[in-house]
């Protein structure tokens, strides 16, 4: 399931998985294993849906701690910044579109892709055709909905 492959990510992308370990495992665990006990002490705890509940909120808290922690251990720092003008993970594109419109995003690695905010994974369509590219070509790329061609304005 879990590879060792490097995990790209921003340095601000480490703060906030950092801080959402910290939470899960001071916080949110914590909770859950009590109200697993509080459920446990209600009763046959076997037939009680209470308790089954809980325990499967504790093994996905589990999961995603376990999730957390390799994602972190592999984490690959992204350095932002660009002299070349070349794509490259953790730098912003500035692309026109097919219908000339313009639009921005910050190449990430798949530990922060965040498509609403303009985070797009370095494995996506969009972000393996702009990988290596400069301003002034044009990518072409295969989405869900179609083929794309978008040319590259800006790299910041």
């Amino acid at each position: 399931m879990l590879g060792d492959k490097p995990i790209y990510i921003t340095s601000k992308g480490v703060f906030g998985l950092e801080e959402e370990l910290d939470y899960l495992r001071s916080v949110k665990r914590p909770e859950t294993i009590e109200r697993m006990q509080d459920a446990k002490g209600n009763g046959d705890w076997i037939d009680n849906t209470e308790y089954l509940l809980v325990e499967e909120e504790l093994a996905f808290i589990d999961g995603r701690i376990q999730q957390l922690e390799h994602t972190l251990k592999h984490a690959q720092i992204i350095e932002q910044g660009n002299a070349d003008n070349i794509v490259d993970i953790g730098e912003t594109v500035v692309v026109q579109t097919n219908d000339d419109e313009i639009e921005q995003y910050t190449v990430v690695g798949v530990a922060e892709t965040d498509p609403g905010r303009g985070l797009i994974s370095n494995e996506s369509p969009l972000g393996a055709a702009l990988i290596g590219h400069k301003v002034g070509d044009e990518v072409v790329f295969k989405a869900p909905d179609g083929q794309h061609r978008y040319r590259i304005v800006a790299v910041t």
